[in-house]
């Protein structure tokens, strides 16, 4: 899907270009089927969460596909190459087994703004914004992204809260 040699160091700048060519193949066709994914992974949410939580979750799709196709930033650094195989190896799985191209657009997305908020600007792959059960948010303080339900979540194989930069947050146990 991204074409990445992991036989060599990878540069967060290297990393970014790739993944604005990916994220150039999105189409409006791919946000539409995921929004229709979404909507059937959560048919049986109560009807206004369902609506606010479809709302949020499109909105933090597009919010970082933009973000990502305008980021001019120069990063430094190169990216943990074991770390990114291991997620890019996840979402390649996730994409090769969905059982529809709603699935799959849903998967190929998640795949490029998780992977971008991971490895190049290192930010949780929820954003800031991203309100969870009991109208809880990810927070951050003192130089670390403290999320609420990260390690109920870690766990999960389907969740990608294992390789989020986020830690869980204390003061919600």
């Amino acid at each position: 899907m991204l074409n990445i040699n992991f036989s060599e160091k990878i540069s967060k700048r290297k990393l970014l270009h790739i993944l604005k060519k990916a994220s150039r193949k999105v189409s409006v066709n791919d946000l539409m089927n995921a929004s229709v994914f979404l909507n059937e992974e959560i048919k049986y949410m109560h009807k206004q969460e369902k609506k606010e939580y479809i709302r949020r979750f499109m909105h933090a799709f597009f919010m970082r596909l933009n973000e990502l196709k305008n980021d001019k930033k120069r990063y430094e650094g190169s990216v943990d190459i074991k770390k990114l195989k291991e997620l890019v190896d996840f979402m390649e799985n996730k994409i090769k087994n969905s059982k529809s191209e709603k699935e799959r657009s849903f998967y190929k997305i998640a795949a490029i703004v998780s992977i971008y908020a991971t490895f190049v600007k290192e930010v949780p792959i929820h954003p800031l914004s991203t309100k969870f059960p009991g109208n809880l948010k990810i927070r951050y303080r003192k130089g670390k992204y403290l999320c609420p339900v990260k390690d109920k979540q870690k766990e999960s194989p389907e969740a990608l809260c294992k390789f989020c930069v986020a830690v869980q947050d204390e003061s919600v146990l």
